[in-house]
């Protein structure tokens, strides 16, 4: 049994093997399916670019700031001077002749007949021009001055004094037109020659602007918008229009209603855009107001919107709008500031930088000391840039009009702004019996000093480009998508494109810049 047992298990065991060398033969040997690959993972696609930056998605906030009647010579004229002082680089820059590179001979004007002396009440005469008296351009000393004029017949005498509504500017009636001013007003003013029109200031006396201006973007073909004084042109920076003025409202009698354009500031209402007009409080008491009176009612006495009929929607509707300058500080700080701030001249304080209206009274000091506005200036301009606002922030700072100081550069073709010719000259006014090119609303004014400051700003940048300064205007329509106001803004360079490089922000972190010096002497009894 047991023998046939292993036979028999033997027997198995060969047919087995047998079986398996057939299926061998056959087939191979059996394997098992090879696993199911994974699938191959899709890759994560890149991120995209982020979009370029613009205007729109790098600024929102614009704040805007005209000091008073300073030319572009009289306060920048000696830039390339500062730049070698102060280690910046130099580039083309249209200054005074005798500060530019080359250099050329300091500008020289007639200056008022020395035989004809202004002595009152025995001599009364007027200026005369002579060529062989002439004054040149010189530096001041004083940081106060007596106003010489930028209004209308005198904008128009200082661009040619032999015929001031001739197409050919020779921008020499500077000097005339200050020495006539100072004789005719009553009292007259202590500088009856006009030398003061050709003085100028420089990077010592104004450090803060020079650096401001040295290290940010900056032009020298920036312009006012209209060859007069004030209230015309703040009406442009207000409305891109005067509507026919230019003169103050009250010139006229009866005066003038206030005009009926529509303002930057009814367009920013009504697109949903905050604003705020930021104020100065008048330390005078006057027209019902307390010294120092922040209700919006008295500040609206000191804004300029007040020359507009929405200023009293304003101020019915918005009071809110208009509050004090101390304001401006603390929304700075606080990082509250809304996306267009208009910061009005501190002029009943006397921050403003306007020459001295009138002189002053025995013992009395002069008004106003450029030094005092400028430093007063940095501190607005220096609480933005220390402010959580700065990152997406401009601050525009520029002067309303050149304030009869001289300049070399004759005042700009321009786009009439709505077809409405100058509606309040008088009898006696220049272009009110014989018209020349200038006689209408297609020039610019003089050029005047500007900065933008901004972390977009270009750095060191200096514009060559003809503007005026309803260009602000048309930054704010561009950002905020607003129409133009007139034909005059629209006809503006753009901002965004000129003055400022989104893509490679140079002052992420602002520079620090001086403190503004403040050692100038004031005085008007004598020159320089």
């Amino acid at each position: 049994m047991l023998r046939e047992s292993v036979v028999r298990r033997g027997i198995l065991t060969a047919a087995s093997f047998l079986v398996l060398i057939m299926l061998v033969g056959c087939q191979g040997l059996v394997k098992a399916p090879p696993p199911t690959p994974s699938p191959t993972p899709t890759p994560t696609p890149a991120p995209p670019p982020p979009p370029p930056a613009t205007l729109q998605t790098s600024i929102n906030h614009i704040v805007v700031m005209a000091q008073e009647n300073r030319s572009f010579d009289s306060y920048f004229g000696t830039m390339h001077q500062f730049w070698a002082q102060n280690g910046f680089k130099d580039q083309p820059w249209d200054g005074l002749p005798q500060f530019n590179t080359p250099a050329g001979p300091p500008p020289s004007l007639p200056g008022c007949d020395p035989t004809l002396p202004f002595n009152p009440p025995l001599q009364t005469n007027d200026c005369k021009p002579d060529p062989l008296h002439p004054v040149q351009s010189f530096h001041l000393v004083t940081k106060c001055v007596e106003n010489p004029s930028p209004s209308w017949n005198e904008s128009h005498n200082d661009w040619n004094l032999t015929n001031p509504i001739d197409p050919i500017a020779t921008n020499d009636g500077f000097v005339w037109t200050a020495g006539h001013d100072a004789r005719q007003i009553v009292p007259p003013f202590l500088d009856t020659n006009g030398l003061r029109a050709m003085g100028y200031y420089d990077g010592n006396d104004l450090n803060y602007y020079h650096f401001m201006a040295s290290s940010f973007a900056t032009s020298d073909r920036w312009f006012s918008p209209v060859m007069s004084r004030t209230d015309p042109n703040r009406m442009y920076l207000l409305a891109a229009t005067s509507q026919g003025h230019v003169y103050p409202l009250g010139h006229s009698v009866p005066a003038a209603p206030p005009l009926s354009a529509m303002t930057i500031f009814q367009e920013l209402q009504q697109a949903g855009i905050t604003w705020k007009i930021y104020v100065h409080p008048d330390p005078q008491p006057r027209n019902g107001c307390t010294a120092n009176d922040v209700t919006p009612a008295c500040l609206f006495n000191q804004a300029y919107i007040k020359n507009f009929t929405y200023g009293k929607t304003i101020l019915s509707q918005f009071p809110q709008n208009i509050v004090p300058t101390d304001q401006f500080i603390t929304d700075a700080k606080n990082g509250t500031l809304p996306q267009v701030a208009l910061i009005e001249p501190a002029s009943g304080a006397g921050l403003d930088e306007h020459p001295s209206d009138v002189d002053p009274l025995p013992g009395q000091p002069p008004c106003c000391s450029v030094q005092g506005g400028a430093a007063y200036v940095s501190t607005l301009i220096n609480a933005l840039m220390t402010g959580p606002n700065w990152k997406d922030s401009a601050f525009i700072f520029t002067f309303d009009e050149a304030g009869g100081f001289y300049d070399h550069v004759a005042p700009q073709p321009a786009v009439s702004p709505d077809g409405i010719p100058p509606s309040d000259l008088g009898p006696l006014d220049i272009c009110a019996i014989k018209k020349g090119p200038n006689c209408d609303f297609v020039y610019t004014g003089y050029r005047v000093p500007m900065f933008v400051a901004s972390p977009f700003a270009k750095k060191n940048f200096v514009s060559h480009t003809v503007a005026d300064y309803t260009a602000i205007l048309k930054l704010i329509e561009t950002r905020f998508k607003l129409p133009a106001l007139t034909k005059r803004d629209a006809a503006q360079i753009d901002m965004s494109k000129e003055f400022f490089d989104f893509a490679h922000p140079a002052w992420t972190t602002p520079p620090t810049p001086p403190a503004q010096n403040r050692d100038g002497i004031c005085y008007v009894d004598h020159l320089p």
